[in-house]
């Protein structure tokens, strides 16, 4: 169970148990020093900062992914906190959050460098993305996108709990990912934040040059507040450890070549000392300037995909994507705790088109010669309602009840000739749960367990898949699903230094609806037979340790994670397709920090994964998961220090190696295997009179690599990617009233 620790936030001994039992109960949670304040230009303080000056206890850390106050939390996982500062921090180096998080977020996968992020999993399966608690994540019909929502400048933390389970409900496979957004409503006077950045390449190529805008700002009108936010980012090539411009993904989308927007709002209002009411809306768009065409690479030669100016046909690749929540929090109604939210998202994901088989249609042009492409439009809206009593005759217990409903409108479209490839589905979730937490041995065990029952159904008219599929008529229906998903969990304190917990969790998660129905090829199918419709219920068993001393901080933990009827995608002919198969997936992660002094840390984190599937379906898994399934191991080192008399600037030097990896068994391809490649990163930052300047520099030594996903997932050779070489950052950022 990992604890939260800070330079100003440590835990006294002797009084560790009493302090996790008030701030994590049953969930662990971990600040690693990759998430730590880097404090810029200041020593480090004494005062209160998360933790009593005067008993050594935590306060309340309030992890909004965990639906309940952080006291009366119910899962004993890994949770990961990357704070502002941190967000700052990594965000010099590269803006993608993928990449953020694979830096820092145990068995993530390596960055794609891409808008599409397919391939980037969590513990070897798909996490859920939210923003305040709104779901990102779109499983019918999986753009994997979620990680382009809104601008990380608009944030003021990132939540990951590892593992399978069904805290949000829908989707958390591999874990939840809650991306908080920031509030900027301090004071009577208004607050407002400015920030601007320029990255290139090391030589200043100018198709290099990237440029971004950030302003925020907040007040306080008594019992309300207010915080609002833009942001406008141009991004122009990505060039890789050779020189050379890295390909445009024209199909599936890019980071590169792109522009994107943001308008955010927050407002909200007291009504009294324990009760809050607060709206957030946030609208992101990010468009492809299409400036650039690809040149495919050669995979058997080693060269991989590049750019060339151009003018690619159709419209460009896009996100555009609408948050929006309404939040109701009451914290002493009749001896407990409510909490109510309405959400809503609009979401649309075009993808580039092309001259694709599948897109062919001889009834509206010459076979091979229809252009055409796709959008993903997904329309959801949900209510979360819990409630949490603290006055139970029972010391210790608190329970907690609640129920959750969320609508999902998801249909895939042919832009440029008004085609459905993916028919209209509406699926309906309705989810009453039971959390129970109980405190015992003077605050030293924590027990926590709990039900939840999905009640799910996808409804689907009668439809017609497009010629190049087959153009099969398929009967329209309504299948169901109930599923009871139970987690349980332990914590004991050893001694005033040394915890174990262990921990057992489902999650509740659906297959790429619309991969399945778009592909469905056979005469006189029903939507209500369809085997792979059926949902994939995944699991998290866990067992770890922790060691927290005066300098030195240690954890370990150990996972399984197993699924009877998972939801393999594979390659096949350049189109992922779902393959339910029975899956089994384990890892290690450990971590390690030392105090060389009160200004300067030292750390590494650890990570090990590997995952089989049954490729005959007789029961046993006989062949390793690939690399759109699975992560890498890795070793992450770091060094950090706060500024110190003989070197004035705050720094974090980090080192990434990602290892090789082979692919084995009785299914497994033979050209699809890891090589391997380590990567150095270097931030800094000052603050001065006239404000605070940050540097980065990602890929120190021009490492020249391909990434992990165009070496492992596709054998295409328009999907060769290398990976960023050398690219500097330099920021800006003054804050005034």
């Amino acid at each position: 169970m990992f604890v939260p620790f800070t330079r100003s936030a440590r835990i006294r001994p002797g009084r560790r148990c009493a302090a996790v039992s008030l701030g994590l109960v049953a969930a662990g949670v971990w600040l690693p020093a990759a998430a730590q304040d880097l404090s810029v230009g200041a020593a480090p303080t004494t005062e209160k900062s998360g933790a009593s000056a005067d008993t050594g206890k935590l306060d309340t850390l309030r992890i909004e992914a965990l639906r309940v106050p952080q006291e009366k939390a119910a899962v004993p996982n890994t949770v990961t906190v990357i704070d502002q500062q941190s967000l700052d921090t990594q965000t010099t180096l590269n803006e993608d959050l993928s990449g953020v998080l694979g830096n820092l977020v145990p068995n993530f996968s390596p960055s794609r460098q891409k808008l599409t992020s397919s391939g980037e999993t969590l513990r070897g399966r798909s996490p859920l993305y939210l923003i305040d608690g709104v779901p990102q994540s779109n499983p019918l019909r999986d753009s994997s996108r979620d990680a382009h929502t809104i601008d990380p400048a608009l944030l003021e933390r990132v939540e990951v709990v590892n593992g399978s389970n069904a805290i949000q409900g829908l989707g958390a496979a591999g874990g939840i990912i809650n991306l908080q957004t920031r509030d900027a409503a301090l004071s009577e006077d208004w607050t407002h934040i400015g920030k601007l950045r320029f990255s290139s390449t090391d030589n200043f190529d100018t198709d290099s040059f990237g440029y971004k805008g950030v302003y925020i700002g907040g007040r306080r009108f008594g019992a309300a507040g207010v915080t609002v936010g833009a942001t406008y980012q141009i991004r122009d090539l990505y060039f890789d450890g050779a020189g050379r411009p890295i390909g445009i993904d024209q199909t599936q989308g890019d980071l590169a070549d792109s522009k994107s927007r943001d308008l955010f709002f927050k407002g909200s209002y007291d009504l009294g000392a324990n009760q809050r009411v607060q709206l957030l809306f946030n609208d992101f768009r990010l468009r492809g300037d299409g400036d650039y065409e690809q040149v495919a690479g050669d995979r058997d030669a080693g060269i991989p995909a590049t750019s060339v100016p151009g003018d690619p046909e159709g419209d460009i690749p896009e996100n555009d994507v609408t948050t929006a929540s309404l939040d109701y929090r009451h914290d002493a109604l009749l001896g407990g705790g409510l909490r109510a939210q309405a959400f809503y998202q609009d979401f649309a994901a075009l993808f580039g088109g092309g001259r694709f088989g599948t897109f062919q249609d001889p009834a509206i042009a010459p076979d091979g010669t229809l252009f055409d492409q796709s959008q993903n439009q997904s329309t959801k809206w949900g209510i979360k309602l819990s409630y949490s009593y603290e006055q139970m005759p029972i010391p210790g217990l608190t329970p907690t009840v609640g129920v959750d409903y969320l609508e999902d409108e998801t249909k895939q479209v042919l832009v440029q000739t008004g085609r459905e490839w993916v028919p209209e589905t509406t699926f309906k979730n309705l989810a009453p749960f039971l959390q129970l937490n109980q405190v015992l041995v003077d605050g030293r065990l924590l027990l926590s367990g709990g039900l939840r029952y999905e009640r799910a159904e996808l409804d689907v008219d009668d439809y017609t898949t497009i010629a190049g599929a087959g153009g099969v008529a398929v009967g329209g229906g309504s299948p169901d699903f109930d599923e009871l998903l139970p987690n349980a969990g332990i914590v004991f304190d050893f001694t005033d230094r040394l915890a174990g917990y262990a921990s057992y969790s489902e999650g509740f998660s659906i297959p790429d609806v619309g991969r399945v129905l778009r592909a469905v090829g056979t005469p006189n199918q029903q939507v209500d037979d369809l085997l792979t419709l059926e949902p994939v219920i995944s699991d998290n068993r866990e067992l770890g340790l922790d060691y927290y001393g005066p300098a030195l901080r240690l954890h370990a933990a150990y996972f399984w994670s197993d699924s009877d009827l998972g939801a393999r995608l594979q390659n096949v002919g350049g189109v992922f397709e779902v393959r339910r198969e029975k899956t089994e997936i384990q890892g290690l992660e450990a971590s390690a920090e030392y105090d060389v002094s009160s200004r300067m840390q030292v750390g590494a984190l650890y990570s090990h994964i590997e995952g089989e599937f049954d490729s005959d379906n007789n029961g046993s898994v006989d062949t390793d998961l690939g690399g759109i399934n699975i992560n890498p191991d890795r070793l992450n080192f770091y060094m950090q220090w706060q500024r110190l008399a003989e070197l004035p600037l705050s720094a974090r030097l980090q080192i990434s190696r990602f290892f090789s990896r082979g692919f084995e068994g009785t299914a497994a391809p033979d050209d699809q295997d890891f090589n391997g490649y380590t990567l150095l990163s270097a931030a800094m930052a000052a603050n001065t009179g006239y404000g605070q300047f940050r540097v980065g520099v990602e890929n120190l030594l021009d490492e020249d690599y391909i990434t992990y996903y165009s070496q492992t997932a596709t054998t295409r050779d328009d999907r060769f990617f290398a990976g960023r070489g050398r690219t500097l950052t330099l920021g800006y950022e003054k804050q005034f009233r």
